[in-house]
């Protein structure tokens, strides 16, 4: 078990293994199949958005609730660490799981039928509440996936010197990402409840 736990690719790839595990139990057991149901790809492609989703809004929480927060906090001979080192890293797999929730929120969207009606905020000629709800969803989240890859990364680029520039337009590109980083936290709320929402009331 320590071999697994040890190595972050393998604990990944076990979580896998044992979500393979208990989708091919659970089908034995009620003898679900899933070959051509587009309802259990629905169901499949909703569950890697819960997960890129998660991935995403998880490390939203991290820059916002611990990292910004506690910068101040670190002496500046420590401060590489976070600006050289984890920043980084945090950045890749915070736009990485951005791009993939939307992805998978508009694979999702399509295969539920509702895609156009989500987009139009359910406006349209029999437009229902759960479109408006989603729709909404998808627009607050469409706009935080922007901000993450057209002003969040390009800025933090710029922030922690890994584009060349001036002392004073790191400093402005770092406020400057986490101007929009905190407006992503603030509509990471009202998006969240449109989306449980479209699920759980309509």
């Amino acid at each position: 078990m320590a071999k697994i736990l040890s190595n972050l690719n393998n604990t990944i790839i076990t979580g896998f293994i044992l979500a393979i595990i208990l989708v091919l139990v659970l089908m034995q057991w009620h003898g679900a199949g899933f070959a051509n149901d587009t309802g259990w790809w629905a169901f499949f492609f909703r569950w890697l958005h819960v997960l890129s989703g998660v991935m995403w809004v998880g490390i939203l929480y991290y820059f916002n609730f611990v990292q910004i927060p506690n910068m101040p906090n670190i002496p500046d001979d420590q401060k590489p660490a976070i600006t050289k080192v984890i920043a980084p890293a945090a950045l890749f797999w915070f736009r990485w799981a951005a791009m993939s929730t939307i992805v998978t929120g508009l694979i999702l969207a399509h295969l539920n039928g509702y895609l156009v009606d989500a987009i139009t905020i359910g406006l349209m000629a029999g437009g229902t509440a759960k479109a408006s709800a989603i729709g909404i969803g998808m627009w607050l989240g469409t706009i935080m996936w922007f901000n993450v890859w057209f002003i969040i990364w390009p800025k933090q680029k710029i922030a922690l010197g890994m584009v060349e520039a001036e002392a004073s337009a790191k400093a402005a590109a770092g406020r400057t990402a986490m101007l929009f980083s905190r407006t992503n936290t603030m509509l990471s709320i009202p998006m969240l409840y449109c989306m449980v929402a479209a699920q759980n009331i309509f």
